[in-house]
């Protein structure tokens, strides 16, 4: 790490010098993590006390909301921040812990979201042996596991990234420190750093796209065979949630992730940024809430009780 005492701080440009589109910017992601904090934590505390919202594919969406949650944080409140006061200086330490829980957090999803898949495949292709397939000690160790090997992962690249010399410009192209733009400040030979990237990422992206595919290739075998209408209705709106979420969150990674960070454009990646690291938090608890009647149940119930509360007190 002593090759890096060159620079002490980075300046993040962030979206746009334009000076008329500060304010617009910042009220919009404001509102936009005001959104994502309140849904994803109303969601959780939904979940831990709604007794029929304990089961393992809530259990797996209190923790989608949490991760959400952390790493929108992560991002969003620094942005917000340059947009207010125009403080874009962030220190060596602030902008690689800013890195290493984005990365974490992610990453966490990913396997998350593979998880949550797995889940929705034992409950439609084999209902009968769902309570002992996802019991509590399998969902504890899905979720514990996705921790401990993500954190593991954002400490490898925080280290290969930050090993790099530092030596020339310490403006970084993007609103926040993600790792493809820390990157392309380096003066060392970044070729290698960027293969690792490029391969881990792509790793963690695939295999769990890979589990996720599969699961729902038999959901769907197992959909078209049922005769039942009512059966067929419930299996699909099972899961149709979860392949939303899934279908916004990859499209936009893949995107980001599956090519070296010197051949695509820098403006390219803050449009796709802003989707996954502020939009897609916010989207999650929406998706999940609208289209699911148990989560509506259990809102509409918190909401009759603090009628009734405030009934009471007034």
């Amino acid at each position: 790490m002593e090759n890096n005492t060159e620079v002490t701080e980075f300046i993040l440009l962030g979206l746009t010098n334009a000076p008329e589109l500060q304010v617009p910017l910042f009220i919009v992601f404001t509102l936009i993590y005001f959104i994502s904090a309140v849904g994803n934590l109303g969601i959780i505390i939904l979940i831990l006390i709604d007794s029929r919202l304990q089961s393992p594919m809530y259990f797996f969406l209190s923790n989608l909301s949490l991760v959400d949650f952390c790493y929108s944080t992560a991002v969003t409140p620094k942005v917000i921040s340059g947009l207010l006061i125009g403080d874009k200086v962030i220190s060596y330490n602030a902008c690689a812990a800013q890195m290493f829980f984005f990365v974490a957090f992610a990453t966490v999803e990913n396997f998350l979201l593979a998880s949550m898949a797995y889940d929705r495949y034992a409950a439609v292709c084999k209902p009968l042996h769902y309570t002992t397939t996802m019991t509590t000690g399998v969902c504890a160790r899905l979720a514990i596991g996705s921790y401990i090997y993500s954190f593991l992962n954002a400490s490898v690249h925080i280290r290969d990234t930050f090993s790099l010399s530092f030596c020339m410009s310490n403006v970084i192209h993007h609103f926040f420190c993600d790792i493809p733009a820390v990157m392309a400040l380096s003066c060392s030979d970044r070729h290698i750093s960027e293969m690792i990237l490029v391969f881990v990422a792509s790793f963690n992206i695939f295999f769990a796209l890979l589990v996720i595919l599969i699961s729902y290739l038999f959901i769907f075998v197992t959909i078209l065979r049922m005769h039942s209408a009512e059966g067929y209705q419930k299996a699909l709106s099972t899961c149709v949630s979860h392949l939303t979420t899934v279908s916004i969150f990859y499209g936009t990674v893949i995107f980001m992730y599956s090519q070296p960070g010197s051949s695509h454009p820098m403006d390219s990646d803050k449009v796709a940024s802003v989707f996954y690291a502020m939009i897609i938090p916010m989207l999650n608890p929406l998706v999940y809430s609208l289209r699911n009647k148990e989560v509506k149940t259990a809102f509409t119930k918190v909401v009759e009780k603090a009628k009734l509360s405030l009934g009471f007190t007034f």
